[in-house]
């Protein structure tokens, strides 16, 4: 199958080729709107959004029968203690920074958001067994399969699926402040981000043309397979949010741009033994680091732009999504560091 009988990656202008040196990570610069007011604090807006996931995704999963696969699912979705490698959550983060952006309140985006982890885990379990990517290990420990063997991590990943539709289902706020018909909006974006057509095709695209890319192919698989569940979780938040088509729109084009631009970095991280590659896909294996040194600038660009669309309207309500644009390059800070500030 051809890869360009898929959806098409993001359009990426291009830049003038400059030297690696100039480019190289981090890169600091930020919107005028975002330097404007400083006393924003990236760190304690996520980490305070963090606990209130952290605590609806453990209420929502106790061990019960089978216990087997119940334990699976929390390995899977909860970091262990001491973890170092303590999970981001980077879905929730955008979709309710994206409906706070809008002026709703965080409880009609909170347990969308859950289950946007929930969805982003089980991916993650599935992406990580010894048929795709065999990663032994995941966020600093043994993978799910390696640490309850493959077949209980296919039952875990197929059990996180479901649960995620109906954690929505059962505890989001509707018809106030989510009316039904955005409730089965919501459901039916989930959906299509994990189909055929979303990350299941980055997975199939992704083994599919693992060598011998050019730009536009690796941006495709990088799309679908990253950029989906970004592009889900923003337009999650706008939904929840009470967004406008074009508001929507916008939201969405971020949030893509933010999946694929994590993810480059990851991969340019990878080289320089700071991370990890988790995709064939590779833009250093196809066009070298200068040029994906370049998409980096490209894609940071783009995502501000989407977000300089609602710093007329919204005010300070925008410095999440921009400071968001800057941790996807920089990763200035660790979480465990952020739970630790006072």
């Amino acid at each position: 199958m051809a890869l360009s009988s898929l959806s098409m990656p993001l359009p990426l202008a291009r830049l003038p080729s400059t030297s690696k040196s100039s480019r190289f990570l981090p890169i600091r610069a930020s919107s005028a709107a975002a330097s404007a007011s400083p006393s924003f604090d990236l760190r304690r807006y996520w980490t305070s959004l963090i606990a209130d996931v952290e605590a609806e995704l453990d209420a929502a999963m106790p061990i019960r029968p089978p216990e087997s696969i119940h334990s699976a699912m929390r390995y899977a979705v909860l970091p262990g203690a001491g973890n170092e490698g303590t999970a981001k959550r980077a879905p929730p983060v955008l979709c309710v920074a994206a409906c706070e952006l809008l002026g709703a309140p965080r409880a009609a985006a909170l347990p969308a958001a859950v289950a946007l982890e929930m969805l982003h885990a089980a991916s993650l379990v599935h992406d990580d067994l010894p048929c795709f990517d065999a990663a032994p290990t995941r966020r600093g420990r043994p993978s799910t399969h390696a640490a309850y063997g493959t077949d209980m991590a296919v039952l875990a990943g197929d059990a996180l699926f479901p649960l995620a539709y109906t954690h929505i289902i059962s505890h989001t706020p509707s018809p106030d402040p989510v009316p039904h018909a955005v409730l089965l909006r919501v459901l039916g974006e989930l959906a299509r981000a994990v189909g055929s057509t979303g990350m299941a095709a980055g997975q199939f695209l992704d083994l599919a043309g693992a060598t011998a890319l050019g730009e536009a192919e690796v941006m495709q698989v990088l799309t679908k397979k990253f950029g989906e569940m970004a592009e889900c979780s923003a337009a999650c938040g706008a939904m929840l949010g009470g967004a406008g088509p074009d508001e929507e729109a916008a939201l969405r084009r971020y949030g893509r741009t933010i999946g694929v631009l994590y993810e480059l970095v990851d991969d340019i991280r990878s080289a320089s033994g700071n991370g990890k590659m988790r995709s064939n896909a590779s833009v250093l294996r196809a066009l070298g680091m200068d040029r994906a040194l370049g998409i980096v600038e490209e894609l940071k660009a783009q995502a501000k732009t989407e977000a300089d669309r609602f710093a007329d309207k919204y005010g300070d309500r925008v410095l999440p999504l921009y400071s968001f644009v800057d941790y996807a390059v920089e990763r200035g800070f660790e979480l465990q560091d952020a739970a630790a500030t006072p």
